[in-house]
């Protein structure tokens, strides 16, 4: 059986002070699992640099520069997380047999990628890595991403709980993936589409090594919120739902209204109409905003833009 050729796919944003840290950690894992023999000498270390605005690029060249088993590509602009990872896994996809995607602040446990690439040579074509627990996280942070990935399975997105980013997929995987064209992105709840046998690996999530986060509360709702308009057209459903229970209710307080009327019972006043009118704006304007947001999608997909444009490489083309 020939040895995997592994591509280890990062995406950095502004990361200068962690590069430097997180780089070694992951040359000594792939060289680790080189010398057992689970992958091939030909695999290498991909970093994305996703339009950063510090040195991040300038230290990506220097260890291209410094050793063979770094490479880069640097993205035209800023695109975000989503694409600046799928930039790196369609150029590592003709030029490997299998990839790893991890952020490069080092909080995802790397010695996690020797189970992975085992569990790919036991016959799974997507690994997904899975933290073990959420002890050390605050009570704000347990209860946010509990409801994180409870509201995305419960608007129809599929997810794997608690797990972000971290995966093996075969190049076998991402052949059939990029027959996904949308522009508007949501990995974690398209790779579970793409079917093919798939497992997962716990493993402890750490503190960043360097630098604070580029994910705070309002992006997380972005990245919710995205991937629920993305991969589901439940929130339309529940719109609709929701107008025929006003509608069925509206009907019952209209005969009861009249039949209070007949029997002289009606009180004139402001509240309880000032109170129903405000409710129904609300409902519509919520409504409104929902829909909208899936027009805006629409409108970005039919401009069939590119999700990102590479605009150098480390390597020869």
């Amino acid at each position: 059986m020939n040895k995997p050729v592994l591509y280890i796919v990062s995406p950095c944003y502004n990361e200068e002070k962690v590069l430097p840290l997180t780089a070694p950690l992951f040359k000594e894992e792939l060289d680790l699992l080189i010398n057992e023999n689970l992958i091939s000498d030909q695999s290498r270390i991909l970093f994305v640099n996703d339009g950063s605005k510090d040195k991040t690029w300038e230290i990506i060249e220097e260890l291209s520069e410094s050793d063979e088993y770094f490479e880069g590509i640097c993205l035209s602009r800023n695109r975000g997380h989503q694409n600046a990872l799928l930039a790196g896994l369609e150029e590592a996809c003709p030029r490997c047999d299998i990839t790893i995607s991890i952020d490069c602040d080092g909080q995802d446990d790397i010695s996690a990628m020797k189970a992975m690439v085992q569990a790919y040579n036991e016959g799974s074509e997507i690994v997904y890595g899975v933290r073990n627990s959420r002890e050390t996280d605050t009570f704000f942070k347990r209860f946010t991403a509990r409801s994180y990935y409870k509201l995305l399975n419960f608007m129809g997105a599929e997810v794997v709980y608690d797990h972000a980013d971290y995966r093996l997929v075969s190049s076998k995987v991402l052949k059939e993936f990029k027959d996904f064209k949308e522009v508007n992105v949501f990995l974690r709840g398209m790779f579970p589409l793409v079917g093919f046998k798939s497992t997962s690996v716990l493993y402890d999530r750490k503190e960043r090594v360097a630098g604070s986060s580029h994910y705070p509360l309002s992006k997380m709702l972005n990245l919710a919120f995205q991937g629920i308009t993305s991969l589901s057209i439940k929130p339309i459903r529940f719109i609709t739902g929701m107008g025929i229970t006003i509608a069925i209710l509206s009907f019952i307080m209209i005969i009861y209204t009249v039949i209070g009327y007949f029997l002289g019972n009606t009180i004139q006043g402001w509240a309880s109409m000032s109170i129903i009118i405000l409710f129904m704006s609300s409902i519509q304007l919520i409504s409104l905003g929902v829909i909208g947001e899936y027009i805006g999608k629409i409108y970005l997909e039919t401009k069939h833009r590119p999700r990102y444009i590479i605009s150098k490489r480390t390597f020869k083309d």
